[in-house]
């Protein structure tokens, strides 16, 4: 994840498909694919925009389940126990 952290614009709005390998709280393996909508607090109105009109399209389309929406790179340090269910 720190990767990911560190390839995040500071002002552009993202959406990255994660299929994020993890092992839950029962014991048993997970692997949840998930669409990350990431929308930085210093993103042009434009882009801001755009891209939250996008987000239905993007999650039909990528047939995911569920997303979760990030605004710094740094709500990547958690993913883990957001994708557990603990928003």
């Amino acid at each position: 994840m720190d990767d990911l952290s560190d390839e995040l614009p500071d002002s552009s709005p993202r959406f990255i498909l994660l299929s994020y390998p993890m092992t839950m709280p029962s014991g048993r393996m997970s692997v949840p694919y998930v669409l990350l909508y990431y929308l930085p607090e210093n993103c042009n109105p434009s882009l801001r925009m755009s891209y939250a009109g996008a987000v239905e399209l993007m999650r039909s389309t990528a047939e995911v389940n569920r997303v979760i929406e990030i605004s710094d790179a740094t709500d990547l340090s958690d993913i883990e126990k957001r994708l557990g269910g603990e928003d």
